[in-house]
Order: C-alpha cells, then structure tokens, then sequence
C-alpha cells in the first residue's frame, strides 16, 4: 500500500507535473492521450505543427517521466520479411500520478476502509474492529520493512515529525480532510497504524496516543511509561 521508498516516489511525480509545465509538451501530452490508440512521432507533429524533431524530443521526454507509454507496431499491417521496422508509438501512461503538498495518502486510507468492509461482511466482526487489526497490521509490515529508526520512518511516509520535549508531534495528517469530516473513524484508524509500525519496528521507548490539536495530527508519540 505504501511505496517502499515514498520520498522517492513523490519527488518523481513532483518532477513529471513539472514537465508538463513546458506548452509545448503539454499540447503533445493533450493530443496524446485524446486520441483512441497510440500515436507516432510523425502523426502527432503534423497533428501540432511541428517539426518531427522537436515532437520526438517533447515525446521522448514524457515517456522518460512516465507520463506516456511507448509501444512498437508495424503501421503497414505486414508481417515478415520486408515488412520494415515497427514504428515507434506513443500513449497514455497506466502509471498514476498525484502530486499533493502537504503530503496526502487518501488512497491508502480508501483500502483500509475497503479492506475492514469486506471482512466484517465475510466474518460479522464489526468495521471498526476490522479496521483497527488491518491498519496495525500495516503498520506493524512498514516497520518491519523500514530499516531504519522511527523519527525517520515517519518523515518517509508524510508525517513530517517534530521533537518536542521527550515526544514526537506529528505536524502533518496524511489524512487530513478524511479526518477533520469522520475524526472518530479516522482518527482510531491512524493510531493503530501508527501502534503497529512502533511494534514492527520494535521501538519499545515510545507509545502512540490520541492528542488531538489544532494544525497536527491528532497522533503523538509520548515516551513510554
């Protein structure tokens, strides 16, 4: 559910909507995607009015930040010797690319949802209850998986962490909007995820608990009693 490095995956994504800042890439990238199968270097600059150079340049580079998929075809509808050398094709990515500052991970939170209603569906377990093991399950994997301590496994994962005094606050809610319309439900749902990554990790010198303020994550870290 999380990437395993989601910095990185991040700052790529940040990188390919920056591409598309360029017009007339953007205009390749429009008539791309607005076409019903792929489209050669050729089609798409005569489509544009421009030379097949600067097309092939602006093409290749969308496909190097993951924006289109380059495929190969023969256009001629032959097979065989003769038949000539596929044709270099561009489409649509089927890579999502999202972009949100503060950090947002509204999708992992959907499949955590989606996850406790189909268990508590399948078994009679009440949502809650399912939702609560499933996120600490999750959290308990990305500890586990982290490699490393959990100042910095939060700051990977949107958290942005601040020392204050012996705890650790949490200054931004990857799941803020969720949180502020459904507090309980979300809430609950991010302090056993964040219960589960301190058990992977096998960090013992902290506990999370509920401290809900203004502007943070209604999450903190407090030493351990």
């Amino acid at each position: 559910m999380f990437v395993d490095d989601p910095k990185e995956a991040h700052d790529t994504d940040v990188s390919a909507v920056a591409a598309l800042d360029e017009p007339t890439r953007r205009r390749l990238y429009d008539h791309v995607v607005r076409q019903s199968g792929p489209v050669s270097r050729d089609e798409a600059a005569t489509a544009l009015g421009l030379a097949r150079q600067t097309a092939a340049f602006h093409l290749d580079r969308l496909a190097d930040e993951s924006l289109l998929d380059v495929v190969y075809e023969r256009r001629s509808g032959r097979t065989g010797p003769g038949a000539g050398r596929p044709a270099k094709l561009y489409r649509r990515s089927t890579k999502q690319i999202a972009v949100s500052l503060p950090d947002r991970r509204y999708e992992l939170a959907g499949r955590l949802l989606a996850q406790a209603i189909e268990e508590s569906e399948a078994t009679g377990e009440p949502v809650r209850t399912a939702l609560h093991r499933k996120a600490e399950e999750l959290g308990t994997q990305l500890g586990q998986q982290g490699k490393t301590g959990v100042f910095e496994l939060l700051e990977r994962h949107g958290f942005e962490p601040r020392h204050e005094r012996d705890a650790i606050v949490l200054a931004n809610c990857p799941f803020h909007t969720l949180a502020r319309e459904h507090a309980q439900t979300v809430c609950g749902m991010n302090l056993h995820l964040l219960r589960g990554v301190l058990d992977g990790l096998g960090e013992s010198g902290f506990e999370a608990c509920l401290a809900p303020e203004p502007g943070r994550c209604c999450v903190r870290l407090e030493p351990a009693a």
